[in-house]
């Protein structure tokens, strides 16, 4: 096969054999958040000092959530890996927050901010969160006595909160749409006027509600559930500091899992803690169920596969959507089809995941069928051909992608690496110390 074009602004991944070696991944983006904002909520704890979270994940999206809490009053101080925050009674910002590209940033703070003394607080971000679904979430702060709205009347950003306190109540919601909505509202009804009772009918990516869950607890505050159909929050609680070490990102560990799945090779993922709640842990089982093996040894993860075709399968990802471009990626290797089901929601990610995966990866000449909550992809017949990829800023799409490449001799042309900041800056880097190569055009 030809080798494709050049293309200025790509990039190629390309396997120059079995990966190896030992690679650290990035801390978790979601854990981050949550731990962030909890700890600008909290009261100063012994001696004033506040929260410490160490090894806090540092990136563009993270960074959206630091800065909107310290528009929010909170103090913040980082060094030596260390985010030392110190929290408030929320106050209103001086200027509109951008939260940039980060949809948790926007979800979390429309709630936070309603905490504020009486005023406006205004929300926005770029052209993706401009689209992505805030009406769910805007409704049921209504139910709980908080004036919030979408400003174009479309039910996305920019948003506008009426502050003054949150009231509480009784409050339903829809969770098919995303579990941040939730988790928004769990994190700031502990700080409402009364007992807050939210009803949730049909909850997906329920281990980020768990993470949730389980932080806030960490700082002090208790939530009751029944499943994850009804949270009882009472009311007249505090966030109190804290110190917490976040873990090592499953979502971000899964592109190496996979890559070594699919390439072949033998590598360490060093610290990652199964204890705390990650859904995307998951991947681990999916390789295994494909071929590949994966032990634990010493603190870390270690993956093997001899680099053969992998059996494919059928995969609920309801809990885990960020795994759809991970697992439609491992398709491409698999000599059985693969399907993805219970992932209607990756449509209101970053970009509709599913769409785009569809789109992208018929390019390379691969069967994909796309439905409402997935894919089927059958294996490729013969050598995929090698297409220009576009990732459409979205960086689980290009880290998808650069694993499609390395199949494909000579790589493929990737658009968007820039989006990697998001959550796994250094990701490029990694994967050419296992041993890929990496070719800017």
């Amino acid at each position: 096969m030809a080798r494709s074009a050049s293309v200025d602004g790509a990039t190629r991944v390309l396997a120059a054999g079995p990966l190896s070696g030992s690679v650290s991944v990035p801390p978790s983006k979601s854990y981050t958040h949550r731990a962030v904002l909890m700890a600008s909520l909290a009261t100063a704890g012994k001696g004033g000092k506040g929260s410490r979270i160490r090894n806090p994940l540092l990136s563009r999206d993270t960074n959206a959530t630091v800065d909107a809490c310290a528009a929010m009053g909170a103090g913040m101080d980082r060094r030596d890996g260390v985010l030392t925050i110190k929290g408030t009674r929320p106050m209103l910002p001086d200027d509109v927050v951008n939260v940039e590209n980060s949809g948790t940033t926007l979800r979390f703070m429309t709630s936070a901010f309603s905490l504020a003394p009486e005023g406006y607080a205004v929300l926005t971000g770029d052209s993706s969160i401009r689209r992505r679904p805030m009406q769910p979430l805007l409704d049921t702060l209504g139910q709980l006595g908080v004036q919030a709205w979408s400003s174009k009347g479309n039910g996305c950003a920019p948003v506008i909160v009426k502050a003054g306190g949150m009231r509480g109540g009784r409050a339903s919601i829809r969770g098919e749409v995303s579990s941040q909505f939730i988790s928004s509202l769990l994190v700031s009804s502990p700080l409402a006027e009364i007992d807050t009772t939210l009803k949730v009918a049909d909850a997906v990516s329920r281990p980020y509600i768990e993470m949730t869950l389980r932080l806030a607890e960490l700082f002090g505050v208790k939530v009751s559930k029944k499943g994850y159909s009804e949270f009882e929050v009472p009311s007249g609680q505090e966030y109190h500091a804290a110190d917490f070490s976040v873990p090592a990102d499953f979502s971000s560990a899964s592109f190496i899992v996979a890559a070594v799945a699919m390439i072949g090779g033998r590598v360490r993922v060093e610290n990652l803690d199964a204890s705390l709640p990650q859904g995307d842990a998951r991947i681990t089982e999916i390789v295994k169920l494909m071929g590949a093996k994966v032990t634990e040894e010493k603190g870390a993860l270690v993956i093997a596969s001899d680099g053969d075709r992998l059996e494919g399968g059928t995969f609920d990802l309801g809990d885990t959507p960020d795994l759809l471009p991970v697992v439609a990626a491992l398709a491409l290797r698999c000599d059985t089809p693969v399907e993805i089901v219970g992932t209607a929601h990756a449509r209101f990610k970053e970009t509709d995941r599913i769409a785009i995966v569809a789109k992208e990866l018929s390019k390379l000449g691969v069967s994909v069928k796309e439905r409402q909550d997935g894919l089927k992809i059958l294996p490729p017949k013969g050598k995929l051909e090698a297409a220009l990829l576009d990732a459409h800023d979205d960086h689980r799409m290009f880290m998808a992608f650069s694993l499609a490449s390395m199949l494909i001799p000579g790589g493929a042309p990737i658009i968007g690496a820039e989006s990697l900041d998001v959550s796994y800056p250094t990701f490029l880097e990694d994967i050419k110390m296992l041993g890929a190569k990496v070719r800017s055009e």
